[in-house]
């Protein structure tokens, strides 16, 4: 399994709109986005489009418009958004056809290796929260604020 551009983006683009977002309930437009994150506005369209779909973000249209979260940063984990961007998250497909002893082995490593990989993957990914990731690069932009001023 590899992220794509699609889930890695996606997932930069929902935690800066959770950091940036508003206390206000304010929207947050998609080129504030796109310009703090360095990745192209029309590519986050398309991946905001998903994430709305999802039922993750919600947006307005207008001069104040533009996206926050429609979804809860404190239970909403990294799994979540990488599923709705990348679809299921497993590092082998299963296996569809039947060919005798390959069959039987490819059954056995599926049981024993490949099914163990994926569930310890979605476990960690199901573990951490948007919150938990906001949290964290708080306490990493802090802390990196008061080393440059000592």
């Amino acid at each position: 399994m590899k992220i794509s551009t699609r889930g890695r983006y996606g997932l930069r683009a929902i935690v800066d709109l959770a950091l940036y977002s508003n206390s206000k309930g304010g929207y947050t437009a998609l080129n504030s986005i796109a310009e703090r994150q360095g990745i192209s506005e029309k590519y986050l369209e398309q991946v905001f489009n998903a994430l709305k779909k999802a039922g993750m973000v919600k947006s307005i249209k207008g001069s104040r418009g533009g996206y926050i979260l429609a979804c809860d940063s404190a239970s909403t984990t990294v799994g979540d958004v990488l599923r709705v961007l990348e679809g299921e998250l497993s590092i082998v497909e299963p296996s569809q056809q039947d060919t005798g002893m390959q069959d039987v082995m490819e059954k056995f490593l599926e049981k024993n290796l490949w099914s163990k990989i994926n569930d310890r993957i979605n476990n960690v990914l199901n573990s951490i929260t948007i919150e938990d990731l906001v949290n964290e690069y708080r306490k990493m932009m802090e802390a990196s604020a008061l080393i440059y001023y000592i």
